[in-house]
């Protein structure tokens, strides 16, 4: 008898759809690659919005560290308390009046055995008949908070980078899970894209629904589809308006700030070549983290 070749993917059978258009894979993780919550809010933010179905996990036990991904106590409804493990989840959803259907993975980056992790990501896509994933992260960078959040897509397939106007990938150097994953799914025939969106790195301890706002655009594109986003951009104005009360309070800051607004406006902080450097700039910078 073959062995399994996901033995920690648990599938919820009476969850699961039949019949699948040509879904995307949307996969996000929680951890050193979502400054600001930015991936992981948006991947649920189109999870939520699709009303997408938990149709599988992937167990925790053997890819993380519990001193470092701790599991949380929580109260249920009867007040008995319960363990939350930091597993990833998978959700399925169908798209109305779109070519593809939706994935979603998410969950966060595992600390251990990261190959065989892939590997049960991959066999998901396999199971489900994906035709495309698309990876999510968000970093800290020399961004103004006042002005539009850029996003850097990659791919190293030529025809999705002329359908979604995405950079060809030149990237040497460390990486974590989302370049891994990216890599053992091209590996396998998998058409992978990558976006990452720029977060203040003076304001690196706030969630930035504004960031998550920017990757959830750039994915109505890659589903060709118009997700109504209104209740995600009120809190993108609350964080920029909060934001700018805190800058306030500092005249250091608000130089600084100033200065990044400069080069925004003067296009250098704009321009393709440099969101490229700065996300290979975060990567390698992670090495040792």
């Amino acid at each position: 008898m073959p062995a399994d070749p996901a033995p920690h993917l648990f599938w919820h059978v009476d969850a699961m759809p039949v019949d699948l258009r040509s879904p995307v894979l949307l996969a996000a993780f929680e951890g050193w690659n979502d400054a600001g919550e930015a991936s992981s809010t948006a991947a649920r933010y189109i999870r939520d919005h699709y009303e997408a179905v938990h149709v599988a996990t992937i167990d925790a036990e053997d890819f993380f560290d519990f001193t470092v991904a701790r599991p949380s106590v929580c109260l249920d409804e009867n007040d008995a308390r319960r363990i939350v493990w930091p597993s990833t989840s998978i959700h399925v959803a169908r798209v109305p009046d779109a070519d593809h259907d939706l994935v979603c993975v998410v969950g966060h980056e595992p600390q251990l055995r990261w190959r065989t992790f892939v590997d049960h990501v991959a066999h998901t896509a396999e199971v489900l008949d994906a035709t495309m994933v698309c990876t999510l992260g968000a970093l800290l960078t020399d961004v103004p908070h006042t002005r539009p959040t850029q996003v850097y897509g990659g791919t190293d397939d030529a025809h999705l980078a002329e359908r979604l106007d995405l950079s060809p990938s030149t990237y040497e150097g460390p990486t974590g899970i989302v370049g891994v994953l990216a890599s053992g799914l091209r590996e396998r025939g998998v058409m992978t894209a990558s976006f990452w969106a720029s977060v203040p790195s003076y304001v690196s301890n706030a969630p930035s629904p504004k960031a998550a706002l920017a990757l959830v655009e750039r994915l109505c594109r890659v589903f060709e589809v118009d997700v109504p986003r209104t209740d995600l951009q009120i809190l993108a104005d609350d964080y920029e308006r909060q934001v700018t009360e805190l800058v306030s309070e500092d005249d250091e800051t608000v130089d600084y700030v100033a200065q990044l607004e400069t080069d925004f406006d003067e296009g250098t902080a704009d321009d393709p070549d440099r969101l490229v450097a700065e996300v290979e700039d975060f990567l390698r910078n992670q090495q040792g983290n």
